[in-house]
């Protein structure tokens, strides 16, 4: 029997990674299905306001249903700035409502980033954000409440996540190669709408160290959320430790 985990995935930009994902997994013998539903965002804007109201209870629970009748195991929120920026606890209460509407064990983004980095033994991270200052700085606070040390981050700024969306493989690159440290154990890229799904490897080649990124990391945590997941060296150290 599959596996089937879900994901709410807010709006239309990178979504085509978790299809990309399935087969990858797939590939190495994965019995895993990764279906996937849109949220309706509001606003498509990384600005506070916009991504509490993206991120509310109401928004995601629109959508639950859908997913549910998916027959999945777990449900997991595919965005990073809208579960971070409600905060530690106030991300955590919105897991905590997701799993109570959909009846299922249930995580964020911006948890899973905090549990793959403690699972390869990052205790130092640089984030590499595509988001402007202050909404980068409200992930490195989230960081710092999982007891994790960020070294450096780089914000590029950009405001929406259709523009992030349609970012390509120099693009993603040379965020990771501005965002890294020194003294960073590896380099988050903190954002859903980037496609990352098919450069992890090659990131980490070019950094010299694990990176972990948005998509890679959510299907990586609602695997945990059910079962063991399985080793796939073509998504980096996450799915090789």
């Amino acid at each position: 029997m599959a596996t089937s985990v879900g994901f709410l995935y807010p709006g239309h930009s990178a979504e085509d990674d978790y299809p990309r994902l399935e087969s990858m997994l797939r590939e190495v013998g994965a019995e895993v299905r990764l279906p996937l539903v849109h949220t309706d965002i509001g606003e498509d804007a990384h600005r506070v306001d916009a991504l509490l109201e993206m991120g509310s209870a109401a928004r995601l629970a629109a959508s639950v249903g859908e997913l549910v009748a998916h027959d999945v195991q777990a449900v997991v929120w595919a965005c990073t700035s809208a579960s971070f920026v409600f905060g530690w606890e106030g991300a955590r209460e919105q897991v905590r409502e997701l799993s109570a509407t959909a009846g299922l064990p249930a995580s964020s983004t911006s948890f899973a980033f905090a549990h793959a980095a403690h699972a390869i033994g990052a205790r130092r991270v640089a984030v590499a954000a595509t988001y402007p200052d202050d909404v980068a700085e409200r992930f490195a606070a989230f960081l710092k409440a999982a007891d994790i040390e960020v070294v450096a981050a780089r914000a590029a700024g950009i405001i929406t996540a259709a523009e992030v969306g349609t970012w390509r493989r120099e693009e993603v690159l040379a965020l990771a190669r501005a965002g890294d440290h020194p003294q960073a154990d590896a380099v988050l890229l903190p954002d859903t709408a980037l496609h990352t799904a098919a450069h992890v490897t090659e990131l980490e080649s070019a950094l010299g160290k694990p990176v972990l990124t948005a998509n890679q990391v959510t299907v990586w945590e609602a695997l945990g959320l059910v079962t063991t997941p399985p080793r796939c060296p073509a998504l980096g150290a996450l799915f090789t430790r």
